[in-house]
């Protein structure tokens, strides 16, 4: 799935938005949002618009294995809490200046917490 996941990271890099499923915390459902997201290596980043209170968010802590799908690629991972107020502090400034400092203060209300899902890494095959 090598292919899959180079495909994957050339969409991220294109996209501002992509589609976050989880799993219901007490359903089991799974249900789908669009996010904003940051890359910072081989990590994407998230932050809950109304922070630890995003039910997203209080889903992924009991349930962490999330779909990511952008523009019909997706890809099943884990994600991890960041609770950590550098950490956090951290991703709010990488979505500052990915989206603009006041689009980040009109939308998102509470940034006490972000998420991190670690990427698949991309094969490194050279061609012969």
């Amino acid at each position: 799935m090598g292919a899959g996941r180079e495909a994957f990271r050339r969409l991220l890099q294109e996209r501002m938005e992509l589609e976050l499923t989880v799993r219901g915390r007490r359903s089991g459902q799974e249900h789908t949002r669009p996010v904003w997201f940051v890359v910072e290596g081989d990590t994407l980043q998230l932050l809950p618009v109304t922070g630890s209170d995003s039910r997203w968010y209080r889903n992924l802590l009991v349930h962490p294995d999330v779909t990511l799908m952008v523009d019909g690629e997706s890809l099943r991972l884990s994600a991890r809490p960041i609770t950590e107020p550098a950490l956090v502090a951290a991703t709010v400034e990488r979505f500052r200046a990915r989206y603009g400092a006041s689009e980040i203060a009109r939308y998102y209300s509470k940034l006490d917490v972000a998420v991190e899902i670690e990427l698949p890494p991309v094969s490194h095959v050279t061609p012969a």
